[in-house]
């Protein structure tokens, strides 16, 4: 991941009432770029189209575009959350498409993290491979959420963490829920990660955001290959406009 340049952009909608599987959260552009007129630039259409085709059925695919020969492969895949619909899904995914051209225009490998799906591609073959590296932290203000006193803090705290165990002890799958209280946690590993990648890097996000979150009622951490995100009631961070990149 360290090939890639990290963007931080806020989207319209954090200051929302209501969030939306549209809005954005993160993304990245490699600061190589390719030649528009290329043969690579002939693969990642082949390849935009297949994740675009793909969206309409599934909720998650990976695809290897090598058509053009004597050029780079172009490896791309696509994953909405696990409760989205896949109308919804392949929705979210043009979505992220169609913003790929302007916040990366002509970038070799690129990332897009919406709240709902999220899309990669890249020359490099990163298909498989676990990545734990944390790319985007986010915690609700101090102010939102989290106790008055010593108890109700404490009492916070045990919510929160027994939410996250339970993603932790969850056998469901790449999407996970936990809850204890008026805590909710929700965990996804990228589809192309095993069963023990995945709990890995479920382990390492639920680690971060204890470390970092404090009595915070709402908390996000992305890694390379998942994602953890827990929230209270009435507090999550979508209303929150600052996040932070971990690079």
């Amino acid at each position: 991941m360290s090939e890639l340049l990290l963007l931080l952009l806020f989207s319209s909608m954090a200051s929302s009432s209501a969030s939306s599987d549209d809005d954005f959260v993160y993304a990245g552009c490699s600061q190589p770029k390719y030649d528009a007129a290329s043969l690579y630039q002939s693969n990642l259409d082949a390849l935009f189209a297949s994740l675009a085709n793909s969206a309409a059925f599934s909720s998650y695919a990976n695809f290897t575009s090598a058509a053009a020969r004597g050029t780079p492969a172009a490896y791309g895949l696509f994953q909405c959350r696990g409760d989205v619909a896949v109308s919804e899904c392949a929705a979210c995914v043009h979505s992220c498409l169609s913003q790929l051209s302007a916040l990366c225009p002509s970038a070799a490998g690129a990332f897009v993290q919406l709240r709902g799906c999220y899309l990669r591609y890249g020359n490099d073959s990163f298909l498989g491979k676990p990545d734990t590296s944390v790319l985007y932290k986010k915690c609700a203000s101090p102010s939102a959420g989290g106790g008055h006193g010593d108890d109700e803090s404490g009492m916070q705290l045990s919510m929160r963490d027994a939410a996250l165990a339970a993603l932790q002890t969850s056998r469901g799958g790449s999407y996970r829920v936990g809850a204890a209280g008026e805590v909710k946690a929700v965990a996804q590993c990228v589809g192309d990660q095993s069963a023990n990648q995945c709990d890995e890097c479920t382990a390492a996000a639920v680690a971060r955001l204890r470390e970092v979150c404090g009595l915070a009622g709402a908390g996000d951490a992305y890694l390379g290959k998942c994602y953890v995100r827990y929230s209270s009631e009435g507090v999550d961070t979508s209303h929150d406009d600052h996040g932070e990149f971990i690079c």
